[in-house]
């Protein structure tokens, strides 16, 4: 068996100790450790479950992609969120992993990508019309409006437009709720036992009940309608290697999976972003001009999406500074070593995507945003995995390239709609759950610019 001396190790007891403000802020304390311990180092989660903790880009490379197939999913995704989420493709591993990602892959070539457009464009138009009526009553939090507006896409994009509001706000509400109840779940394990007595468990077990309930109603009602152009249908076209398709509770557990990982990746990144370009004018401008001469007065569609240059650059610099996942967890199969870091069986390793983002090591005046970083061919120079904000190798967010066409296509509209600024008096925080978000949301102001060079919608 090989052995850890070669990982400096934080004690169970100041694990323990901590737990609670790990629970609060993880960043905080893993930058504590991470800046005490060096790049890679041991801790005890919530004092009881040894995990190896590391931004080293040698040994994230070698987690992630290198040696990935040693590196299964650990229990906070397999149990904790395969509990509320059933055994999908975020849940599952080995052969039932790579025959859905194959499968699920297809909803997001660029052919089907072209054709979502047209479901996103629409949707967005109508969440814009409601954010026009919240603005005009004054200052507004951007977290949940842009929550609303990209689960709402993201929804139609599965679903298609007959999926009613008060039903996308109940799936919405319960992903949120379900999510900050894992984190709870993850990172105090030590109250598990009490969840249940206390019948938490229950309760957020019947929140995913109903939710399912409304999916499941409208996955067994598109059995019998004619094909659509959005991604349940490549759910329900899918076909494995024996002609059978995905039965119904299969489809369920990916539809809510990909609405999971679908919007919050999206509307936090945006939250940041806005929050970012509300003091630095010369970058919203620069982004309203690259807008204006690659669209026109058309709304953007995929193929835009490589011809905005610089808005890309932005959108990277804000990933850099918030990435939406902020952590990914494996767990060892087999004793493993990279360089002098020995990794045995069994042990959880976390690939801290925040603290590798952050290491001044790798980027100098870490924490200024500067756009400039991302310069076209910069990423060459780039020592890789210490920039990884969708995650890396194999296992990479595969709806990647819908992610950044979403976000760039409520920036080409945002952007050139309002003018908008930050309401002062605030401490803007990050909040760790599954996702990076804003602890206390990001209140701002938002005018109807004088003569908005967007599409009117």
């Amino acid at each position: 068996m090989a052995t850890q001396t070669s990982i400096p190790a934080v004690s169970r007891l100041r694990s323990f100790a901590e737990s609670a403000a790990m629970f609060q802020n993880p960043l905080t304390i893993l930058g504590k450790y991470n800046a005490e311990f060096g790049d890679t180092f041991r801790f005890y989660l919530g004092g009881l479950k040894e995990a190896i903790v590391t931004i080293d880009p040698a040994v994230i490379q070698h987690v992630l992609k290198t040696n990935h197939e040693n590196y299964h999913k650990s229990d906070i995704q397999v149990k904790r969120m395969g509990h509320f989420l059933g055994k999908g493709l975020l849940t599952t591993e080995g052969e039932a992993w790579k025959t859905q990602r194959r499968l699920i892959q297809k909803g997001f070539s660029p052919k089907q990508l072209d054709a979502l457009s047209a479901i996103m464009q629409d949707s967005l138009a109508d969440s814009l019309r409601r954010f026009d009526s919240e603005i005009a009553k004054g200052s507004v939090d951007i977290y949940p409006h842009m929550m609303e507006i990209t689960f709402s896409m993201v929804a139609r994009s599965l679903f298609g437009a007959r999926l009613q509001e008060q039903d996308i706000a109940l799936v919405s509400d319960t992903i949120c709720t379900v999510q900050e109840f894992i984190v709870k779940q993850t990172l105090q394990p030590y109250l598990n036992p009490w969840f249940e007595i206390s019948g938490d468990l229950r309760k957020h077990d019947e929140m995913r009940a109903k939710a399912d309930a409304v999916l499941m109603a409208d996955i067994k009602r598109r059995r019998n309608e004619p094909p659509a152009d959005d991604l349940l249908q490549t759910l329900l076209d899918a076909r494995y290697t024996d002609g059978e398709g995905m039965p119904d509770e299969l489809i369920l557990s990916e539809s809510m999976q990909l609405l999971v990982a679908g919007h919050e990746t999206s509307s936090n990144s945006l939250s940041w972003l806005l929050y970012l370009l509300s003091s630095r004018p010369d970058v919203l401008q620069r982004m309203r001009e690259e807008f204006d001469a690659v669209l026109g007065d058309r709304p953007l569609g995929h193929a835009d999406v490589p011809k905005l240059e610089y808005s890309t650059q932005v959108m990277q610099e804000s990933l850099r500074l918030y990435p939406p996942f902020w952590m990914i967890d494996r767990e060892a199969i087999a004793d493993d070593r990279v360089g002098d870091t020995v990794i045995p069986a069994g042990s959880t390793v976390i690939v801290y995507v925040y603290g590798a983002h952050h290491a001044p090591a790798h980027w100098p005046n870490a924490n200024e945003f500067d756009e400039t970083r991302f310069i076209k061919g910069n990423d060459k120079l780039r020592i890789p995995f210490t920039y990884f904000p969708f995650g890396g190798g194999p296992r990479g967010c595969i709806g990647l390239h819908y992610a950044m066409l979403q976000i760039l296509m409520i920036l080409s509209e945002v952007l050139r709609r309002y003018e908008f600024d930050v309401q002062p008096g605030q401490t803007i925080e990050e909040r760790a759950m599954v996702i990076l978000r804003p602890k206390n949301g990001i209140r701002m102001n938002f005018q109807k610019a004088e003569a908005p060079a967007a599409v009117a919608v």
